[in-house]
């Protein structure tokens, strides 16, 4: 089944002003309809019903792969990204190479582990401007540098990590990605990594709760399952005895995981595989590029990337010091919701970002230039 671009567009139900995509996506009505479906099978518990629940892992691990290209048994459903990255962390020994400049979930993951269990080293990456480059990739690397992590999109710059050049750079060393930042409207080279980790609350718009963590047979066979609780054996229910941890992504389990979550998670990744990532994707740059007109237009300084392989649906804009408070009080004024951080504004489109919206922007920005 495939959906057109203008289909997916009527699934975004947020209020006209919404351009804050990249702290959290208000839920599809795809993924509105599943969850009220599953609150309704799961409070009536029909004979029968709630047994079928147990095949929604399946199910979100096969829309998981669908747009990862990793087989199914070697992706398991987590509650969030950043419990992902703590199971990716803790299982590394060696040294791992990362931008202290990367959304906390990394580094923090990344100090934890070395603190609990002194087999794993963080290499702090040193970068320009915040954006991790194949090049700074290699000239920092190490004959001790077992694994290097990145997010795939930058939380503050908005810059897209060139996936294919690190990898290249690189060699065998395992590669980890942070892919929530872009996920469902990037089209990445996912195939090159050895760990892709993701939430479902941004770009997916999923909610919260919703993740997953991918991880190649390389990265099976090197990343131990640290935090691996009685799911993440081969056996249903290891009654009496305490068997080893499977050998396949199930290990990276603690508990049987919300079949409501997986449900929603899974919904809205079958709904982005039948539209397209290219198309998504697509929807999105030209929304951004709207936005840099609009910035341009008005004389607010673009911080972020304008070359469209660099970006993916953040505007960074970063105005006179002495300008930021007036800016922000005229975005709020407006009704358009964007976010705020240290002395720049970031603003983040979807691919279903409505010209209302984009209206709304601009009396924003008129209404800021006016006010000297």
């Amino acid at each position: 089944m495939t959906t057109t671009i203008a289909e997916y567009r009527e699934g975004f139900l947020e209020e006209p002003g919404y351009l804050d995509f990249a702290s959290v996506g208000p839920i599809s009505q795809t993924v509105q309809r599943e969850l009220n479906g599953q609150a309704e099978l799961f409070a009536r518990a029909r004979f029968g019903s709630l047994a079928q629940l147990v095949h929604e892992d399946e199910r979100v691990r096969a829309a998981v792969s669908a747009l990862t290209g990793f087989p199914a048994d070697q992706i398991a459903f987590q509650p969030s990204t950043s419990q992902g990255l703590m199971h990716a962390m803790f299982g590394l020994t060696g040294e791992v190479l990362l931008s202290p400049g990367e959304f906390p979930s990394l580094p923090v993951a990344a100090q934890r582990a070395a603190e609990a269990l002194h087999a794993v080293t963080p290499r702090w990456l040193q970068t320009e401007h915040g954006k991790v480059t194949p090049s700074e990739i290699r000239e920092q690397l190490t004959d001790a540098t077992t694994a290097v992590a990145v997010s795939l999109v930058d939380s503050r710059t908005g810059y897209v990590a060139d996936l294919d050049g690190i990898r290249q750079v690189i060699g065998d060393r395992l590669l980890i990605v942070d892919a929530i930042q872009g996920f469902g409207v990037v089209d990445a080279p996912y195939e090159v990594a050895d760990v892709v980790v993701s939430g479902g609350q941004k770009w997916v718009r999923a909610g919260w709760g919703t993740g997953f963590l991918a991880l190649s047979e390389r990265a099976l066979a090197h990343v131990t399952p640290v935090f691996t609780g009685w799911t993440g054996t081969d056996l249903l229910e290891p009654w009496d005895a305490v068997p080893a941890y499977s050998h396949s992504a199930r290990a990276f389990t603690v508990s049987n995981p919300d079949r409501v979550a997986q449900a929603c998670l899974a919904s809205a990744l079958e709904e982005i595989a039948a539209v397209g990532v290219t198309e998504i994707s697509r929807g999105v740059a030209e929304r951004a590029e709207r936005v840099i007109e609009l910035a341009d237009e008005y004389g607010l300084y673009v911080s972020s990337s304008r070359a469209e392989n660099e970006r993916a649906g953040i505007v960074v804009l970063e105005p006179e010091p002495d300008s930021l408070t007036r800016l922000t009080a005229s975005l709020h004024n407006h009704g358009v919701t964007v976010r705020g951080r240290g002395g720049s504004v970031r603003i983040s489109v979807h691919a279903g970002t409505t010209e209302e919206t984009l209206a709304m922007l601009r009396g924003a920005f008129t209404s800021f230039g006016s006010s000297y």
